[in-house]
């Protein structure tokens, strides 16, 4: 469901208590945490937190795992913040940390997530999305993404450390972008990063929120928050873990995928048995490299760059073993979502293809956004294969709702069969 566009209008609105002297910058940095956050790690903390998000209606929300550190992440702390008191404090937010490390009966949050009443602010939420759903479960309704609706706003740089000190003067520590959130105790410096995350998501919303309907831009970035809160990790591709979906694989090729192919495999079983990251194990490039010089001795082996001496010592017998296994795999089929698309369209739908791309690079310039803000590659590969001759054709297609099918439909049938 949509959340309804009269709740967060273009002057003051329920779900983010919008305030237009909070957007001034000159008021920017009456933003900052006035308290540390509230740590919840106890039935009788998360009741209490709530109790306030219900309350309130907003929920900014954002997510650290230990995928850098685990081949099976898990989520190890939930960043939530929302308004204090909007009556007595316009403006103040409190902001929690949930640590489900120490406590993990946070199903109820799950009901508040799902709520069409509870706007839901995140920045780069598929990934959380898609965690939160195989974790616990947890589905969303009204969400905001921040990053998505900068994207369509047309920011020049919509990562969240950099809109943060554009917009409202934060530097976040780059150190804790890589720290390990699955040990405790969290330090200081982790706790206040964890912070940062999510404090300015609601003033960053209810700013994006007012540029997007001055800009008539709003229905769209809805019907792309729509879309995220769809996302069902049981559907998607990447589901399906494969040595197709390195980039590295591109530099090999097809004729030595079999090779590739047989050491991916050896390197998942072996991150698997460790429960350590596959790059920690043997990186890419250090695959491709095998994939394509194909040592047979150990001495052969030791001469590939980026091996050292622990990871030879340890893996080297079973790095020469794969690759013999390799040699005598059937190579493996090229997918098609990694094929070029004149390798498997043909001539007439490869033109189709090609107009849609360029009209499309047009509407992109003209609009001062990205390509993929527009129509990604996979949805022109989709119309050209589907050949939609309506409007209402085109809307049988998943990633095309009724803002994108009204606003490029007509374009988009008339470059398909002129």
């Amino acid at each position: 469901m949509l959340a309804d566009t009269r709740r967060i209008g273009t002057e003051t609105c329920s779900t983010f208590y919008f305030i237009q002297s909070w957007v001034d910058n000159r008021h920017f940095m009456d933003l900052r945490p006035s308290a540390n956050p509230v740590l919840v790690y106890t039935a009788a903390a998360f009741d209490t937190m709530l109790a306030h998000l219900w309350a309130r209606k907003l929920v900014a929300l954002d997510t650290e795992s230990d995928s850098l550190f685990s081949y099976y992440p898990k989520v190890c702390l939930i960043q939530i913040s929302t308004y204090t008191d909007p009556a007595a404090a316009p403006g103040a937010v409190t902001d929690y940390l949930v640590d489900p490390l120490r406590f993990n009966e946070i199903d109820a949050l799950g009901a508040l997530l799902a709520s069409a009443d509870c706007q839901v602010v995140m920045h780069a939420a598929e990934n959380d999305i898609l965690q939160l759903q195989r974790e616990y479960g947890f589905r969303f309704n009204a969400i905001f993404d921040t990053q998505l609706a900068a994207r369509i706003l047309g920011w020049e740089r919509a990562g969240l450390a950099v809109i943060l000190e554009e917009k409202f003067g934060v530097v976040s520590d780059k150190r804790m972008q890589r720290t390990n959130w699955g040990k405790r105790p969290l330090t200081p410096e982790q706790i206040a990063y964890a912070q940062m995350d999510t404090h300015y998501l609601p003033a960053l919303a209810a700013l994006q929120s007012e540029e997007l309907h001055a800009r008539d831009r709003w229905e769209e970035a809805q019907e792309a928050f729509a879309q995220l809160a769809a996302l069902d990790y049981q559907t998607r591709p990447t589901n399906h873990r494969s040595f197709w979906s390195m980039k590295e694989t591109r530099a090999v090729p097809l004729d030595q995928t079999g090779v590739l192919e047989a050491l991916w495999l050896w390197r998942e079983q072996e991150a698997q048995s460790q429960d350590r990251p596959p790059f920690k194990i043997v990186n890419n490039q250090v695959l491709v490299q095998l994939a394509q010089t194909q040592p047979r001795t150990p001495a052969e082996l030791a001469a590939v760059r980026g091996l050292g001496s622990t990871e030879l010592r340890r893996y080297g017998a079973a790095l020469l073993k794969a690759i013999e296994e390799g040699k005598r795999r059937p190579l493996p089929d090229l997918p098609e979502p990694h094929l070029r698309p004149e390798q498997f369209l043909e001539r007439s739908a490869l033109a189709q293809y090609d107009a849609l791309r360029r009209w499309r690079a047009q509407v992109a310039e003209a609009r001062g956004v990205a390509p993929d803000i527009v129509l990604t590659n996979d949805v022109l590969l989709e119309i050209v294969k589907r050949q939609p001759h309506t409007v209402g054709d085109l809307r049988r297609i998943d990633a095309i709702g009724p803002w994108k099918a009204r606003t490029y439909g007509p374009e988009i049938i008339k470059l398909l069969h002129r």
